[in-house]
Formats: structure tokens, sequence, C-alpha cells
């Protein structure tokens, strides 16, 4: 039986629409939502793979205390008693969660009531922290509310676009697709792009501001100071809806007394200072989008209120194509923000200390010990930990020991902790290995309940598949724990609806038009009713039922006078300084496939194939420097922590920095835990922490030899100082490296390939060879290859042998002499993952056939036809042969 699902997609904040399609049950493909407000039909690449990742290889299959299974029963008192236990003898602040923006909207709500209304803690804090924390303060500091005022039609709308420290072309692709479609429609829009680093994104740029890395507060003060002297602000909005502008003009002309100032704080040409000021002074229809660019820094607030006062002044918001857009970077950041996820909020967008709130939400909850005041956020809650001032946490649906700052200084916090639970889908993280009890949780397509995505707009997530094992819905366990601890009364659901329900009641609940954030119309809703939500974007009138995609048409504000207020900033650099010791800035961030610590997207093996292990990205002046070459290894050391990556020169990274991705850890590499070279320096305002900025020093990593594997079975961790775990089709492939040579190959390719089966090797000391190959019942289940150099046999040759169903003679032959008996395909590095496009084939189609736009391209060969990720790689390469041709 053939059926569609519409669903969610569970990876960035753009929320698009999903539509499952199933077969029998079976999971068989998903597509865009065409009806979608958030992506209109078209998923990125991530997206499009969904069904690939749904297999229960790897899951949590079911509870487990101090190593052993048990069942339900025996965890959940487990958990429930050792809360009390430590509540009873050290007080509600000695316990934790820490908890995730990839929750559903409905398990935020119960784990936050349970904490700061009954067990009486606000140390319930989430990884949103380290997304969009300086984001949402930002946002109240001026509005009064954490209010996102725009919405992705403003994008389309907009005659000038600014993306802050943003790249959309791989971290929001299809928003950027978005904008990029509205580019090609109206090529009069102007785009700028500040970043440090020449982006993916800087394609459909119009001028990129390459700035000097942190120094984002000092340009926009430059351009608050230059519109306030060409009498571009708008005096008559300013007056009638706005206070405090007279405070802002002054720390800005402080920071910026000329453009020569801003020039030399920021790196940027004078000339391009004076393009971007001029467009922004023109353009009423004027959006910026900023991200991690921006919130990831030790001074995110003051960066976000001083792009909101460049809005302000100018009046640029609550209309079509006008407005500050902070981008979120978890499915349900928004969600965690609307019931008081962070540990300095209460539910339904209140305060501690608004007047009133904490008694307002204890009422409405019946609270016997309503928290009072802040929690902890999240790095001072691990610091906590650390002391023994905590000494129970349960986290949720989050990987801190790869993602906080200082890394391992957080897993051995967690090693230490008298009682740590863990949720999660997937059995083996770095962070589960840390725990005392493990809870089964259910995964993307088994769970059900609500996201809210980066513009407000609320949509179903709707499970389809049957949870494997004993997985368990997160607002199910945090039920039956609130239920041992004594408080079944107010946890009485039986299902997510009834969450929804109460949390659209308590956004309502004395609100008067108080408050932003109110969804009342929907505390109304059947079963049947919340099944069929449809999007919709909040607030929603009470009386009609109807959503608001933009906030503050009319000037009114959620501040005590109603009225916005300018931030004074004055700009501050990052916390850090480089040094004779760490003389380079280490940035960070994502790449195009992958997610997060890659937990769900390496289940999908063409995800891995655009970019497939860590690296480094290093400006060719500072690989001169450094004696860094392509593909060979560099090293990065900092205060504490290291890292090992393959090198990538390329003069799109700022000199004097470097780029590493954040997502590889303990499970897939020995060597590239970013978080553990990221020092706990925090914006003092939101405890976001600086994750963009670190300072470090690079050497080329001197490997004495090389190697590949490539196994149908998993294989024992490889004894190497480098190496990285590349799931493929039908197995995995291991990349491996060394400084010290291997006493015995033979012994050391025994521990990693197995034991059985008929062995065939070859051993060279004297010119650094050697290879080896398992094979039993005449298939090859693994294949080694080392050498002294990197240049090895071709990976897709060593994943046929192991695909193939019988070793053939000609196979046979190959491993003997240690290449392809026959000529194979080269297709080059994946370019397109959607539709397998190597790089090799797109130049051979530019050459042969004179295709020198992406579109040509694209009917050719398909590549960047469905989620656009790629048109970036293809115009650089269209570029690079042109060029090459010319020359």
């Amino acid at each position: 039986m053939h059926e569609t699902i519409k669903t969610t997609c569970p990876y960035c904040g753009v929320g698009c629409g999903v539509d499952a399609r199933l077969d029998n049950g079976r999971l068989v493909g998903v597509v865009g939502s065409k009806d979608h407000p958030a992506n209109l039909g078209r998923l990125c690449v991530k997206g499009s793979a969904l069904h690939e990742t749904v297999d229960p290889a790897g899951r949590m299959l079911v509870p487990q205390v101090d190593g052993e299974a048990v069942d339900w029963d025996t965890a959940l008192d487990t958990v429930a008693d050792g809360f009390r236990r430590v509540i009873d003898e050290h007080g509600p602040n000695a316990v934790a969660m820490y908890v995730s923006g990839q929750l559903l909207t409905e398990d935020y709500y119960a784990a936050n009531k349970l904490m700061k209304g009954f067990i009486g803690t606000a140390n319930i804090d989430t990884n949103s922290r380290l997304c969009m924390a300086s984001a949402v303060v930002g946002y109240k500091r001026a509005f009064g509310t954490d209010t996102v005022p725009t919405c992705y039609e403003d994008l389309e709308l907009a005659d000038l676009v600014v993306l802050v420290g943003s790249n959309a072309a791989w971290t929001h692709p299809v928003t950027y697709q978005r904008l990029a479609a509205a580019k090609r429609a109206r090529p009069q829009m102007r785009v700028v792009v500040i970043d440090p680093r020449q982006t993916a994104t800087c394609d459909i740029a119009d001028l990129h501001l390459a700035i000097a890395p942190g120094s984002d507060a000092f340009l926009f003060n430059g351009l608050l100071a230059r519109l306030a002297d060409d009498n571009a602000i708008d005096t008559a909005y300013i007056n009638a809806h706005t206070e405090g502008f007279d405070q802002a003009i002054a720390a800005a002309r402080a920071d910026a007394p000329d453009i020569g100032a801003v020039a030399r704080s920021t790196g940027v040409d004078i000339e391009d200072l004076h393009i971007f000021f001029d467009w922004f002074a023109s353009r009423e229809r004027t959006v910026t989008i900023y991200s991690q660019g921006v919130n990831q820094s030790s001074s995110g607030s003051d960066k976000a209120n001083a792009i909101i006062n460049c809005h302000l002044a100018t009046g640029r918001l609550g209309a079509p194509g006008q407005g500050p857009f902070s981008i979120t970077g978890q499915p349900n950041a928004m969600g965690g923000r609307e019931v008081g996820g962070l540990a300095n909020q209460l539910a339904a967008h209140m305060d501690f200390q608004q007047p009133g709130a904490v008694e307002r939400v204890g009422r409405f909850w019946g609270s016997p010990a309503m928290a009072n005041a802040p929690g902890l956020k999240a790095t001072d809650l691990f610091e906590a930990v650390e002391s023994g001032q905590i000494k129970a946490i349960w986290i949720m649906a989050t990987n801190p020991v790869v993602s906080l700052p200082e890394s391992e200084r957080v897993r051995e916090t967690l090693r230490r902790c008298p009682l740590v639970i863990v949720s999660d889908c997937m059995q083996e993280t770095d962070t589960t290995a840390c725990a005392d009890v493990l809870l089964p949780a259910t995964g993307w397509a088994e769970k059900d309940g609500t996201v809210t995505n980066s513009e407000r707009c609320i949509s179903r997530q709707r499970g389809f598949l049957t949870p494997p094992g004993q997985a368990r819905h997160d607002w199910w366990t945090i039920t039956e724990v609130a239920r041992r601890l004594g408080f079944a009364e107010a946890f009485p659901y039986r299902g997510p609806a009834d969450i929804f329900r109460e949390h659209a009641a308590l956004s309502g609940y004395e609100n008067h038009g108080s408050r932003d954030f109110d969804i009342s119309a929907l505390a109304r809703l059947s079963d049947a009713d919340y099944d069929r939500l449809a999007p919709i974007h909040w607030p929603i009138d009470p009386a009609t039922g109807q959503g608001h995609k933009r906030l503050f048409e009319d000037g009114r504000f959620f501040t005590p006078t109603g009225r916005a207020r300018f931030v004074a900033i004055t700009a501050t650099g990052p916390a850090i300084k480089v040094s004779a010791r760490r003389p380079l800035i280490m940035n960070t961030g994502r790449i195009r496939d992958q997610w997060h610590t890659m937990t769900r997207t390496a289940k999908a093996s063409r995800l891995m194939q655009h970019i497939d292990e860590p690296f480094v990205e290093v400006h060719p002046q500072d690989a001169a420097r450094y004696g860094l070459e392509p593909n060979p290894f560099a090293e990065i050391r900092g205060e504490q922590g290291r890292y090992i990556g393959r090198v990538r020169i390329t003069t799109a990274q700022h000199p004097g920095s470097l780029f590493v991705p954040i997502h590889w850890n303990a499970q897939f590499s020995g060597s590239a835990c970013v978080g553990s070279l990221i020092p706990a320096h925090v914006d003092p305002y939101s405890g976001q922490p600086e994750s963009k900025h670190a300072t470090v020093a690079v050497r080329p990593f001197a490997a004495t030899w090389f190697a590949t594997l490539v196994s149908r079975e998993p294989v024992a961790r490889p004894q190497a100082e480098y190496w990285t775990l590349i799931p493929i089709e039908g197995g995995i492939r291991y990349e491996m490296a060394g400084r010290e040579p291997i006493a015995d190959w033979s012994a050391w390719a025994g521990h990693l390939l197995g034991e059985g089966g008929e062995w065939q090797t070859y051993d060279d000391p004297a010119g650094g060879q050697f290879r080896a190959a398992r094979v039993v019942d005449g298939r090859v289940v693994a294949v080694l290859f080392v050498g002294r150099t990197p240049d090895l046999p071709s990976r897709e040759w060593l994943a046929e042998l192991i695909r193939s169903d019988e070793l053939s003679l000609t196979q046979r032959l190959g491993l003997l002499a240690g290449r392809p008996a026959e000529p194979m395909p080269d297709t080059g590095p994946i370019v397109c993952s959607c539709f397998q496009v190597g790089e090799t084939t797109v130049l051979e189609a530019i050459d042969a056939e004179g295709l020198d736009t992406p579109d040509a391209l694209g009917k050719a060969l398909r590549c960047g036809t469905n989620c656009g990720s790629c048109i970036p790689e293809l115009k650089q390469l269209i570029a690079k042969r042109l060029t090459a041709t010319n020359i």
C-alpha cells in the first residue's frame, strides 16, 4: 500500500516540509512539500537523503543501567530515585537537565515544566545556547521580547539582502536557493555577504566584505554613524516608536569617527565600505540575515544589537522586504525558546525578571515549588557539574562532549559526575560513553509533535515508522519520571496533543496582548485537529485563528514604554588575541552535506562523498609560511587539545586564519574534535560561547606512512595517530596515517581485519609497501593498503572489491599487483551528491561539449537540478576551466 505522510525535516532551522513516501509501511523516499511555506517543494541534499538514514543500525534499543540492559521500570526508577536522593540531600539546584533544539516542542515543554515548576530549579539549559542565545538577547533588548519580526518571503521582496556571518548556501540551502531565485528574477536586487571567508554564499553576492574576524560591531556602528551623518535615518519613526537613539549614535561615533576608522577596524577597503553604506542608505526594502558568525562570539549580543540599531534608525522593520532576521541552526531552537528551554527563561516567552511572571506560570501549572531565579547557562552548568555543585544531570538529544567548548574537560567532568542520564536514539556517541543510565529515544521518523522554524512557523512532525526495540518518546520518559517523583496529577498526558494544548493555553494565560507569543487559539484543538494542523505562523489571533507573518507593523513593541530600544554599543574584538605561541585564528563551521556530529547524516553514504575527511582550510600565504602542502595533513594545537586534518589551500580563506569543520568526533576520527581547541569564553549577556574564534598554532603532520582500509564488516579501532571512519555503500572505509613506523605490519593488519578465511598479503619493507586482503567463501571481506605516500589505489576500486559477490580472476590479479587489472572510470571527487556527479565528469563536459553555465551542465548531467547546493562549485569549476583555457 502506498501512502504519503506530511512531516518536517529534522535538520536546520529552515523547517522544510517533507512528504514521506511509504510502501507497505516502509519509507522508500522523500520529497519537499510543495504546500509548505518554508520550502515550497525544495529540499537540500541532507533532507533528500532522509529515507537513507532510518535503518535501525546503531540505534539504542533497550534501557541500560551501568552498562547492563534493564526493563523500562527499572531504568525509570533509577532516574527518579537518583534525582530524589540528590534533591533530598543537596537541594533542587544539585540536579540539572541539558536538552536540545532537536527535541519537539512537546518534549521541551514537559522537561521545562518538570524542572522549573515541580523540582524547583531552573538548571535546565539547551544546546541552543550554543546556537542563538545572543540573537535572543539582541531581540529582547531591542523589542522587549524574543521576536523575529520577519519571514522568508521578505528575502524575495527585498531590494538589498545583507548576510552577516552566514554561509547560507551550505547551512540553510533551501532559504539560500529562494534568495538566489529571487535575485535571478530581479537582477537589480543587491546581495552583500559579510564574512571573513569567501564562502559558497558569495556566489550570488554583488559585494563581499571580508572583514577581520570578530569586527562586525565596528562595521555596523560605522554604518549607523554614516546613516546619521548623511541624514539617511527616519527621524519620524525614531521619534514616534523608539528610545535611546542619542546614546546609541554617540557610542557609534566614538567607535567610528570616520570611514577610515571603520576601514582600520574591519580591514575592509574604504571604497567597498562606501558602496555598502550607500546601498543600505538608499534601499528601503532591506533585510539583514545573521547567524552563527554573529552569535558565536564573546560579544554576539552587541553585534546583534548593532545590526538591529541600523534597522531601527531607518524604520526598516514591520513591512514587507524589511527587517533584522536571525536564522537559527537547529530544527526546533525556536520551539525551545517558546517553552522556556533556556535556563534564564520561563515558558511562553516570559522571563524571571518580569513582574508577576514567576507567579503567573506557577498558578497556571499549580506548581508546588516554582523556580524563582534563572538557572545556570550551558558552560556554567557543566562547570557546576565539574565542581560537584551539580551531582545528577540528564542529557537529552544532544552530544555535549563534542559540541561544548573544552570538550575533553566536559568528557572528564561527566565521567566523574555521580549520576549521568542520557536519552538518545543512538547507542554509541561520545556522550553516551559517559552515561550511568541510557534511555532509548525515538528518532525523526517515529516522533510525533510540533517544531517551530526561523520564521516563527509552527509545523507538525508526524511519526510514521514503528519505534525500534524499546525506544520511547522523550515526552513519555519525562512524564514517567515526573509521576515517580510524585507529580502524576500535573503530568496526566496521554499523548503530544495534550501537551500542545496546555502549551498553547499558557501562551494566552493572563496575556491580554502584553506578550508577543500567543497561540492560545490552538488550545481548543481536538486530537484530530492537532493531527491535521497545517503550518501556521505565530502570533495567532485568538479571535480569528489567523497567523501573522510579520510583527511590529504598527510600531508598537513589548517594552514597558511600547517603544523599541536602541542599545548603545561599544564594539569589542574577540576575547583572546593571537600570540607568538598561537599566531593563527581558528574559525569553525558546518560543511554542506553533514549535520552536527553526524549520527544521522553519516548513515547515508552518499552524504560522505562530497567531503569525507576532517580538513584544515588555509590561505596560500599561511601554507607557505608553515610548510603545509595539499592532501598531506596538518596538526593544529591550541591552549588545550589538538586536531589533525587534510590540508586544503585556498585564497577563499582569510590570511592569518584557519577554517575547520565542527562535525568529526571520537566515533569518526581519532584527533578531529574541534571542541577540544575552543576555550570557554562566553558572551556576558547571553552566555553563548565564542566558538568561531580560537587562537592556535599549526604545523605539518609529518606522516611516515599512509593507509586505507575497506571492509564489509566493522573492524577494530585502528592503532594509528590519524584515522577517520567513512561509511560507504556496502561497508566502511578507514583512512589512516602515522608518524611512528609500525614494527609488524602483518600483526597490525590481523588486529584490524579480524580472523578466519583466506589471507592474501604482500610485504615490501624496503619499499615501504604492505597490502593484505581477507577472503571468505570467495568474497573479499576486507582489504588494506599501506604506503609511504598518500598515493594509494583508487578507493572506488577497493570499494568495488568488497561489493562483489565473488572475487574474479581479474580482481585477484589486481590485488596481487596492487592496482586494478583494468582501467576504471574516474569520475573524480563528488560535486553533486544528489546525482553522484564527480568533478572529472563535470570538467570533461565543459571541455568536450562547451557547457559553460550551471544550467547547461544541469541539462546534460542533472547536477545542480535538485537541491542546488552544488551550483557554486559548478561555477567555480567553469571559471577554473575557462581561466586555464585562456592562459
